[in-house]
């Protein structure tokens, strides 16, 4: 009999998790809070293992097709001038087929993808679990309750699935002691697949960036504070916490946060992670940021979850019942080696003295005639590389003729 299987959350795990579940023969139905798909959003990458995923997929040249074709960066002092520049694969670490998309873009694919072979439920969200010998009676804030085989909580680093099946959030959060929020800006600096980066302040670093195809801006305010109390449903609040905390700032700051108080697709959130000692309890189990995020700070969130995906799909599809273990056992060596570059990426983009953001541009502006120019960038690349590969893919019955089944 064919399983169903639920899945809160229609950004990237869990529509990547419904592609993979139909190509293997189940029955899948996405419940997703917003009221439609979520557009736009900021840059991820598709690195290592995960682009083989994606290849996999058949969307490989899809993906190419609408990445953020970046040409490079800048580093600007409070006066605009260029300290600093880098080509965009050098600044992003990237090899091969890896490659930079905007979330919206990937998440608009992916939907594209699976909406005729897989169920999709906006506007709505799981509120009960209660989990059975034979399945899982789910109640949902506006749905009727229905019954299911496996319920997946692929809905982000505040997963509601997690909390009721787990418990508190609180529990399973790394904090890092910084946060990011990123907003939609005009383009006033005219950038063509350009961003720049500004060190703002020992603590605060401020990147403006556009992508192909895109008429306007992303502006992105990172800094480092204590852990900060504030409503999560309260937008007005958050734009004010980060208002106030770059209101002494010179270059263009001050109209890069009017133009952030105008946005109506700001994000805000601590730069954290989620640890947890298993994946999964009875029928219920957890798929990228909402079982193992990692942080933007790593830049690996979207390739864990893609991968993520592959490997639960294909693992529900050899076993059923022992599949959950098996699925944990294969991803936890990948988890806790991506994880772990986020705490050293994270000094990067945030300089906490003065002397280390010059030193830090400093590097960048010499790097074009170091000696051994090409050694030093493998040795910086290398940590990355190998965690965004530490995984092998088992093929589980997908062989090279039939990659892309019909939709």
């Amino acid at each position: 009999m064919t399983k169903h299987i639920l899945i809160s959350g229609a950004s990237i795990a869990g529509p990547a998790l419904a592609w993979w579940l139909h190509h293997h023969g189940f029955h899948t139905t996405v419940v997703e809070r917003a009221p439609s798909l979520r557009e736009g959003g900021y840059k991820v990458d598709i690195r290592g293992v995960a682009v083989d995923v994606v290849r996999r997929m058949g969307l490989l040249e899809q993906v190419h097709a609408s990445s953020t074709d970046m040409r490079g960066a800048a580093f600007v002092d409070k006066r605009g001038k260029e300290l600093a520049t880098l080509d965009a694969d050098t600044f992003g670490f990237r090899h091969g087929d890896e490659t930079e998309i905007l979330r919206g873009d990937l998440a608009r694919i992916l939907y594209d993808a699976t909406r005729s072979t897989t169920e999709y439920v906006f506007g709505d969200w799981i509120t009960g679990l209660d989990q059975r010998p034979d399945g899982v009676e789910v109640t949902f804030a506006h749905g009727e309750p229905r019954r299911f085989d496996l319920v997946v909580g692929a809905d982000g680093l505040h997963s509601g699935v997690r909390a009721l099946a787990f418990g508190p959030e609180e529990d399973y959060l790394r904090r890092f002691d910084a946060y990011i929020s990123i907003s939609t800006v005009p383009n006033k600096f005219e950038l063509d697949r350009w961003e720049l980066l500004h060190s703002a302040a020992p603590g605060r670093m401020v990147n403006v960036y556009s992508t192909a195809r895109a008429a306007d801006a992303k502006a992105a305010f990172w800094f480092t504070a204590p852990p900060l109390t504030y409503d999560r449903r309260d937008v007005d609040g958050q734009k004010d916490l980060v208002a106030d905390r770059f209101a002494d700032l010179g270059w263009e700051v001050p109209e890069l946060l009017a133009a952030m108080r105008e946005a109506d697709d700001f994000y805000f959130d601590p730069v954290c992670q989620i640890v947890m000692d298993r994946l999964s309890t009875g029928r219920v189990v957890l798929l990228g940021d909402a079982g193992y995020c990692a942080s933007p700070a790593s830049g690996q969130g979207t390739s864990l979850a893609l991968a993520g995906a592959y490997v639960l799909a294909g693992e529900l599809a050899s076993s059923f019942p022992e599949a959950l273990p098996r699925y944990e056992a294969a991803m936890r060596p990948f988890i806790e080696k991506n994880q772990a570059l986020a705490k050293t990426a994270l000094r990067g983009i945030i300089p906490q003295s003065r002397a280390f953001a010059w030193f830090n541009t400093r590097m960048i502006r010499l790097m074009p005639y170091l000696p051994g120019r090409n050694r030093v960038l493998e040795q910086m690349s290398r940590p990355i590389r190998e965690a965004a590969n530490a995984l092998e893919l088992r093929e589980y019955g997908v062989s090279a003729g039939d990659r892309a089944p019909s939709s």
